[in-house]
């Protein structure tokens, strides 16, 4: 995990953080095959693997969303990224990980 951060970091360098600014992740795992463990043992490993690559401290991280994707599950988007296209097209299993600093999720109405 680590070093796919890094490769991907160093190739993007103006957009990384590594300051204290609040963040979110957005984390979805393709499976190849039904999980047999928890989608909630993944996220801990791809936070700590981002240490002093994306960000200082993984306390700025405010707010996680992770889902799992099975094979045969119909997964709608509402708008698709390029990278979030390529993950859908890829052979699973594949992590598409965002992380960013749009806070508007804070804006209760």
């Amino acid at each position: 995990m680590r070093q796919a951060a890094k490769d991907c970091i160093d190739a993007q360098r103006e957009f990384t953080w590594l300051d204290d600014r609040p963040l979110a992740a957005k984390i979805l795992y393709f499976a190849p095959a039904p999980m047999d463990g928890d989608v909630d043992n993944i996220v801990k490993l791809i936070l700590d693997g981002m240490l002093q690559i994306v960000y200082r401290n993984d306390r700025v991280v405010e707010r996680v969303l992770v889902q799992k994707i099975e094979p045969g599950m119909i997964v709608e988007f509402a708008s698709i990224t390029d990278k979030l296209e390529e993950a859908v097209e890829t052979e699973h299993p594949v992590v598409y990980i965002r992380i960013d600093d749009d806070l508007s999720w804070r804006e209760i109405t």
